[in-house]
């Protein structure tokens, strides 16, 4: 546990920080698994449409410093990827 009263307060800190970025990838791991559901029910138009909002939100984490800038462009770029191979296929 921390001594001083300065490390008391990073520690709250750090905690809330933890829990705001844990929400955050949460949110985004959640929206991914549903566009994999969408694709393996081959609803092509759902799936899309769930796509804008996880980059947008891969976007706000990689601005709030919550994902580093190179995973959320690996992420997003399979994710098109998937998505151009489920509309090439259909």
């Amino acid at each position: 546990m921390p001594i001083k009263k300065a490390a008391e307060k990073a520690l709250r800190q750090a905690k809330k920080r933890t829990l705001r970025n844990k929400q955050v990838k949460d949110s985004i791991a959640f929206l991914r698994r549903s566009i994999r559901k969408a694709l393996e029910a081959k609803d092509a138009k759902k799936a899309a449409e769930l796509s804008k909002q996880v980059i947008k939100a891969i976007d706000k984490a990689v601005q709030n410093k919550v994902m580093k800038k190179n995973t959320g462009s690996r992420v997003i770029s399979r994710l098109v990827k998937t998505l151009n191979k489920a509309a090439a296929a259909k």
